[in-house]
């Protein structure tokens, strides 16, 4: 196992998509600090209009935890899009190639080959994750400075520096197991379907139907509270003036719960099925 998974890896990081999907993190985070810095003053001011009358505001309120707030929102949908779309690729361009046959044919077993497969997806996404916490609070702060985090969820709340920042990190800890939730997906996604532009579309369809069905009503508590889609926003959690804890805890253990299932299902369909 330990043999394959250093070959998953170095595969990985040998092929050009690899670092196109690095690239297109940066550039999602440039795209996100040049629209705040041409425009983030314009939109805060508007924000906080209403209650300029009432309120003297005080310090910079677009700055670094600002920032770093508006990259953790790309979770919704940017980040898991580039994700799924790299880690398919790691199955699906091996059975566009043949090359799962040709590695079959030698004496690795199906439940171990699938395993590095899936673990070199978790592996790969936790990289991504951790370059792209690292660089957004270097830049976010580089660039915007410190200062209060300003966030609107069930009314206005204020966060000092000290406390956006702890609130950020976990906010980044929890969103990573939505991450990890849909890079599973996709690699189960490529067991089933195999053909890479396929796995695509339904990746990115799951992901759109996902994202839609967070806020839908589904007029039970429970469904509401643990169905998968429910769960992909816990990290929002983290921003209410009273964190939740037990809630984000309990809800972070079910999705990883899916991821496992997922996981399970992958690993059973590839085991079961010829490969031929």
């Amino acid at each position: 196992m330990r043999n394959l998974l250093s070959t998953e890896l170095f595969r990985i990081f040998r092929q050009r998509k690899t670092y196109y999907a690095i690239i297109a993190v940066f550039i999602l985070e440039a795209i996100i600090m040049i629209s705040a810095y041409m425009q983030g003053r314009e939109i805060l001011d508007l924000f906080l209009e209403n209650l300029t009358d009432t309120f003297e505001f005080n310090g910079n309120l677009l700055n670094g935890n600002l920032i770093v707030y508006l990259v953790l929102n790309s979770f919704w949908f940017h980040i898991p899009l580039i994700l799924m779309v790299v880690v398919s690729g790691f199955l699906t361009s091996e059975y566009q190639d043949r090359t799962v046959e040709a590695v079959l044919l030698q004496p690795v077993s199906k439940l171990k080959f699938i395993g590095a497969k899936y673990m070199a997806a978790l592996l790969f996404t936790a990289f991504m994750l951790a370059l792209l916490i690292v660089t957004t609070f270097l830049f976010a702060y580089l660039v915007f400075g410190d200062g209060d985090l300003v966030v609107y969820l069930e009314g206005l709340s204020f966060f000092e520096p000290h406390e956006a920042f702890s609130r950020l990190v976990w906010a980044f800890a929890s969103g990573s197991g939505t991450m990890l939730f849909y890079a599973v997906v996709s690699l189960t996604l490529a067991v089933l379907l195999r053909e890479a532009t396929a796995t695509w579309i339904v990746a990115a369809l799951f992901l759109l139907v996902t994202t839609l069905l967070l806020r839908f009503d589904f007029g039970s508590e429970g469904l509401n509270t643990y169905f998968f889609p429910k769960l992909t926003d816990t990290w929002q959690a983290l921003f209410y003036v009273e964190v939740p804890w037990d809630a984000i805890l309990t809800k972070s253990l079910v999705l990883l719960g899916y991821s496992a299932l997922a996981a399970l299902l992958g690993i059973a369909v590839f085991i079961k099925r010829d490969i031929t």
